[in-house]
């Protein structure tokens, strides 16, 4: 089948499938340009989002891997936090075959979500989090699911329905945005350290779950000084 062609008729099958929750947009009236969005998986941080990926339509297509990253911000450890870049086997040559679609595409791009490979990642310190404090993990990634996912990027700042309370405004919380404890971050900036620093020096350190027991306070404080 022509390459074109079968774009097209793939991009078809996203827009006439109401079932799956994927979307399907054309930019630029480019088909080789393309945004992408599936919802959350139920039962992870990740539920209720709605989640944007920038796709190109590489030349070699099929016979080359599509390019995808995550266009809505994701904690996970095989997306990296500043640039929505995806370590995934199957968008790299050697991994990837003809077979896989557009759609294939993104429903492992969900089912990644759900299913993260630590060992393998693509943002190191995120794969830190969840190896060691995987409760803390999953807190910041819903945190970044509620602020992210579930609202145009422009309205990050309206209002949204608080887990205890009734709505109000979204504070993009720097420390729960880091997934660290809010009392140690304190205990550093009581000492007159600005919170930046110590947000970045702590979450360096990988200062959550049972690290908190082997990092010494000289060990941080070295580092604020350094």
């Amino acid at each position: 089948m022509n390459p074109a062609r079968r774009i097209q008729k793939e991009i078809t099958d996203i827009q006439n499938d109401k079932d799956s929750g994927l979307t399907i947009t054309i930019i630029d009236e480019n088909i080789r340009h393309l945004i992408g969005t599936f919802p959350g998986p139920e039962g992870s941080p990740y539920q209720g989002g709605s989640f944007k990926v920038d796709i190109e339509v590489v030349e070699g297509y099929p016979f080359q891997p599509l390019k995808m990253k995550f266009i809505t911000k994701v904690y996970h450890p095989n997306i990296s936090s500043a640039s929505g870049a995806i370590c995934l086997d199957i968008l790299t040559p050697k991994a990837w075959t003809p077979v896989l679609t557009l759609r294939s595409t993104l429903v492992s791009l969900r089912s990644l979500l759900c299913s993260p490979e630590p060992d393998d990642p693509q943002d190191a310190e995120v794969a830190s989090h969840y190896k060691a404090d995987k409760k803390g993990f999953e807190e910041t990634a819903k945190f970044w699911t509620d602020c992210y996912a579930k609202q145009d990027v422009s309205n990050v700042e309206t209002t949204k329905v608080g887990q205890n309370g009734p709505a109000g405004a979204v504070q993009d919380d720097p420390i729960q945005r880091a997934g660290l404890r809010r009392e140690d971050v304190i205990k550093f900036t009581g000492m007159g350290f600005e919170q930046d620093k110590v947000i970045e020096v702590l979450s360096r350190k990988n200062y959550r779950g049972a690290n908190i027991q082997r990092i010494t306070d000289d060990d941080i404080l070295n580092a604020l000084l350094g």
